[in-house]
């Protein structure tokens, strides 16, 4: 049996969370996983008319799961959002909420931007 909580491996790499292979050796390719694994929190205000807007990027999943997961995190927060881009944005200022959610589901998270 695998151990299912290797996530980092120094003489392989990044492991996909799936197969637990190499990310270059991955054996389940059809699932494109689409984050790299350094999960950025950060709040974007330009072109959207001065409206903030917390954005997560960076995290290891496959499009279906980040849709799911960028739903959950919406409905914790008490509001609306998007997953665009292979990034999951929330409305309103919820980075610290977020980052605790982020947390609790598993993903080691960073402040980025100001």
């Amino acid at each position: 049996m695998k151990n299912r909580n290797i996530v980092y491996s120094t003489d392989q790499g990044r492991l996909c969370p799936n197969c637990e292979s190499p990310i270059s050796d991955c054996q389940c390719k059809n699932e494109q996983i689409v984050g790299d694994g350094k999960v950025l929190i950060s709040l974007e205000t330009k072109g959207r008319k001065g409206k903030g807007v917390t954005v997560i990027k960076g995290l290891p999943m496959t499009n279906e799961d980040l849709k799911v997961f960028g739903k959950k995190l919406k409905t914790q927060c008490g509001t609306g959002g998007a997953v665009k881009d292979g990034q999951i944005e929330v409305q309103g200022d919820s980075r610290q909420k977020i980052k605790e959610l982020l947390e609790k589901a598993g993903f080691s998270s960073k402040f980025s931007g100001r």
